[in-house]
């Protein structure tokens, strides 16, 4: 058994001698993904993922001391599914920013990659709807715990997003506009993650087969190029209009 450090109160080892062991652990996790995306943690009792998971509802606590213990359970496992995802592309984008002799097209093309990867993670995985609902709660304030949402994978993405986005664009990766540009961008491909059946719908799909996903990327990436080009182009910080003149020439 070991310490948990937050509770205070001895915790099973997912390796130790509890009948099910660590497939068990991993049985209610995935249920508990799943139930939680769809209704929400406070709509989500401990009795119905130990239930649909073929357990009793003590291995609840027995794993996970209580329901929160096993919501950051789940938010651990997501963010280690997408760390172990993106970090290949990750790292090949951090070399390309690193090398002195990477060209304009070298960062477009690396971002564009970027991109398709987390086309491919939000959209053709089997368990994608399951994160994407996840997500949709903590997002709407339904989720377990108020803590940063964002896992040490989605960081290290915004961050070499962010490093990209500024060197196409000539600003510094810490600037609002930056992130603001890196944000919508990607939000091209976050709709279909959070809302697939509305967004789906409207276009007559009946699902993301592999056609759909390969035509989305195709047009996700176009639209990202003509993004990146008017960014260069513009060659400057955008200003908020000065309010000081509205209603020049009218009368006071």
């Amino acid at each position: 058994m070991t310490l948990n450090s937050e509770t205070g109160r001895l915790r099973h080892r997912a390796d130790s001698s509890y009948s099910c062991g660590e497939e068990t652990r991993n049985r209610l996790i995935e249920v508990a993904i799943r139930l939680f995306g769809e209704r929400g943690y406070e709509g989500t009792s401990t009795r119905d993922i130990a239930r649909q998971a073929g357990v009793n509802t003590p291995a609840v606590q027995y794993y996970f001391d209580n329901k929160e213990g096993l919501y950051r359970a789940c938010r651990e496992h997501l963010g280690a599914t997408a760390d172990a995802y993106f970090g290949p592309m990750l790292d090949e984008a951090e070399a390309i920013l690193q090398n002195e002799q990477a060209s304009r097209e070298d960062m477009i093309e690396v971002f564009s990659r970027m991109q398709e990867t987390i086309a491919d993670y939000l959209l053709r995985d089997d368990k994608a709807q399951q994160r994407g609902l996840f997500r949709a709660q903590e997002q709407a304030g339904r989720g377990g715990i108020a803590e940063d949402q964002q896992n040490l994978g989605t960081r290290r993405l915004t961050r070499v997003g962010a490093a990209l986005v500024a060197r196409l664009s000539g600003l510094s990766a810490e600037d609002p506009l930056t992130l603001l540009r890196l944000i919508t961008a990607n939000g091209q491909l976050m709709v279909f993650h959070i809302v697939p059946r509305a967004t789906l719908g409207a276009i007559g799909w009946q699902g993301m087969d592999e056609d759909n996903l390969s035509l989305l990327k195709k047009v996700v990436r176009e639209q990202t190029r003509a993004l990146i080009d008017s960014w260069h182009s513009q060659g400057f910080r955008a200003q908020p209009p000065d309010m000081s003149k509205t209603g020049e020439g009218e009368t006071r």
